[in-house]
C-alpha cells in the first residue's frame, strides 16, 4: 500500500527553516545548517553525483529514505523561484539539470505552468488544485511504491492538518535558529495521532520515526 512520508530536518526550537527566507536564501539564515547532518553522508552525495562521503547512521538513514519511492510532493518554497507568476523566464529549480529525485515530482503552487522534464527521470509537475488531488497524482505515478512529502512549512502543515500523512521522519539537530518557519503551527493538534516507532541519536542528529496510529 502507497504511503504518504514525510522527510523534514528541524531545529531543537522547533523550526524548518531561518527568517528572512527569499530566493538567494531558500532556506533562511542559518537554515542551511539545518542539514549538514545528511550533506556529508555517503547516500547522499551519491545522489547528487560526488564521490567520498560518510557511512554510519546518518549514512544509513538518507539511504532509507529514498527507498521505495516513486514520487514526490514538495510546496512552491522547496522547489524556488519567489512567489507569484512564473514569468517568462521561468525558475527550473535548485539542482541542476539532475536533480536527485528521479522520479515524477508534484510541486504545490497556485500559478500553473507545463511539466518541466528533467534528466535522470524527474518530471516536474505543478499541481495548482490543492493538496488532495496533488496526492492523487502522486499515487498514480507511484504505481504501489511511496510518496514522499518535503518541505516547506506550510505544504507540510497543510497534509498533516488532512490527516494524510502516514509516516513522518523528523530530523532534530542541536542548533537553535530563534527564528523563522515553524513546523507545527496550524496543524490543528494531528501530530497527537502519531506514535514513536524508533529513535535514532548520533552527535550530529536525532533521527525520530512516527507512524500514524492504527
Amino acid at each position: 500500500m502507497t504511503k504518504l512520508r514525510l522527510n523534514i530536518t528541524m531545529s531543537l526550537d522547533g523550526y524548518i527553516a531561518g527568517p528572512n527566507q527569499s530566493v538567494d536564501n531558500p532556506l533562511g539564515e542559518g537554515g542551511m545548517a539545518l542539514h549538514e547532518w545528511a550533506f556529508a553522508t555517503r547516500a547522499f552525495r551519491a545522489m547528487h553525483g560526488m564521490q567520498g562521503g560518510e557511512s554510519g547512521p546518518e549514512d544509513a538513514i538518507v539511504t532509507e529514505l529514498f527507498e521505495n519511492l516513486g514520487a514526490t510532493i514538495m510546496g512552491r518554497h522547496m522547489f524556488g523561484g519567489g512567489d507569484g507568476p512564473w514569468g517568462s523566464d521561468p525558475w527550473r529549480g535548485w539542482w541542476g539539470e539532475n536533480p536527485p529525485y528521479h522520479t515524477p515530482v508534484y510541486v504545490l503552487t497556485h500559478h500553473a505552468r507545463p511539466p518541466l522534464k528533467m534528466e535522470g527521470g524527474t518530471t516536474f509537475y505543478f499541481a495548482t488544485d490543492g493538496i488532495e488531488s496533488a496526492l492523487e497524482r502522486a499515487r498514480e505515478s507511484a504505481a504501489g511504491k511511496d510518496i514522499s512529502l518535503g518541505g516547506g512549512a506550510d505544504a507540510v502543515q497543510q497534509y498533516l492538518a488532512a490527516g494524510l500523512i502516514d509516516e513522518m521522519d523528523i530530523h532534530v539537530v542541536p542548533l537553535m535558529l530563534g527564528d523563522g518557519a515553524r513546523l507545527f503551527e496550524r496543524t490543528g493538534g494531528r501530530q497527537t495521532a502519531y506514535e514513536c516507532v524508533r529513535l535514532v541519536r548520533s552527535p550530529l542528529a536525532s533521527h525520530y520515526k512516527y507512524r500514524k496510529r492504527a
